[in-house]
């Protein structure tokens, strides 16, 4: 158990942060399902439309630091050949 006053603070802090962290992580991944079913569909204009609303959600979790650059720019770009393929 922590006993000093800055480790009670830490654990406060990362409660929090766990908290944001989660609920912009689930964002971000609503938005993914978002382009996939649209692509699964066939339905090109709605899959551009929720690429256009999943990229900047993407670049905003590595501003934050939630997820990696790279996995983000892996993800980006495959889901953009998806769409760009229908």
């Amino acid at each position: 158990m922590a006993n000093t006053p800055q480790a009670r603070k830490r654990i406060r802090r990362n409660e929090r942060r766990t908290e944001v962290n989660t609920a912009r992580m689930s964002r971000i991944r609503s938005h993914v399902k978002k382009v996939e079913s649209a692509c699964e569909a066939g339905d090109k204009d709605a899959a551009a439309a929720a690429l256009k609303a999943a990229q900047p959600e993407m670049a905003r979790g590595v501003a934050r630091g939630v997820m990696h650059k790279n996995t983000v720019a892996r993800k980006m770009s495959r889901l953009s050949k998806r769409v760009a393929a229908l």
